[in-house]
């Protein structure tokens, strides 16, 4: 049988283990269903020998961005220079703990990095909100929405995450419709 989906917290990192296999594909092709699946969403042995995820090769995603930030070094910054945190946050953001400001400050640096332009926008052009159930997403502003836009990007899909003394943040930047000028040849 397979288990729940609900995927809770049991792994190393809390998430992980105990997800439902009925929503799992092990075809070898993308999209493909397990010849095993049930309606009950079980699946049979097919499971363990598992599906390849290749990247898009139509151009679709236009960069993916990563960062981290040390907490304890923010943290360190902002005493010394108060002024800081008005230029790295906006005001909803001024009052989140240190350790979710930090999440903030590498999400802020890895949309520049999936846009292609690292370092090169206003750290007020990036803000973090959370849907009504948490999830976080982007808002953008000035010249980092206009390199979006220019991008034809129509999705930033964000994840952020905080250990210890390091935050981080994952941007994936991704467009509509395939770019018609995209590398569909991938080196085998």
């Amino acid at each position: 049988m397979g288990r729940p989906f609900r995927c809770g917290p049991t792994g190393l990192h809390g998430w992980g283990s105990g997800c439902d296999t009925s929503r799992v594909s092990t075809s070898s092709e993308p999209g493909g269903t397990a010849s095993g699946s049930t309606a009950t969403g079980t699946a049979d042995a097919s499971i363990a020998e598992g599906r390849a995820f290749p990247p898009r090769e139509d151009g679709r995603v236009v960069g993916v961005g990563i960062d981290v930030a040390q907490i304890s070094r923010l943290e360190g910054l902002l005493e010394r220079t108060p002024a800081l945190g008005e230029r790295l946050f906006a005001p909803e953001e001024r009052e989140l703990s240190l350790a979710s400001r930090a999440a903030r400050v590498a999400a802020k640096e890895a949309v520049g990095k999936a846009l292609g332009h690292p370092g090169d926008f206003s750290w007020q052009d990036v803000t973090v909100q959370r849907t009504s159930v948490r999830r976080p997403y982007l808002v953008l502003r000035g010249a980092t929405l206009a390199a979006a836009e220019e991008l034809g990007v129509t999705h930033l899909h964000l994840s952020l995450s905080h250990d210890g003394d390091i935050a981080t943040a994952i941007v994936v930047a991704e467009r509509a419709e395939p770019s018609p000028t995209a590398n569909i040849e991938v080196p085998r």
